[in-house]
């Protein structure tokens, strides 16, 4: 018979050097911006899972959609040290 063993210790015991770095915790704070963006329209897809979408549940996807591109733009832009405009 085979003993079943538990393997929390693995799973829970956390080093300090497994910790996020500072760089990795402001790669995720510059890139907050498009994950609330794309949460919006996360949110307002699922909304309209299970029902035809109203003419205001697709104008709110529309809208949505257009917070996910500005803010990936921005996100890009910001990462490049462009500020906008044509090169």
């Amino acid at each position: 018979m085979e003993h079943i063993v538990t393997v929390q210790d693995a799973v829970t015991a956390f080093e300090p050097w497994m910790e996020p770095t500072d760089a990795e915790l402001d790669a995720i704070d510059a890139e907050m911006p498009v994950i609330r963006a794309e949460m919006e329209l996360l949110d307002a897809q699922i909304i309209v899972i299970d029902r035809t979408p109203s003419e205001l549940d697709k104008r709110r996807i529309r809208r949505a959609r257009r917070r996910v591109l500005t803010a990936h733009r921005a996100h890009l832009n910001g990462r490049n040290g462009q500020t906008g405009g044509a090169a």
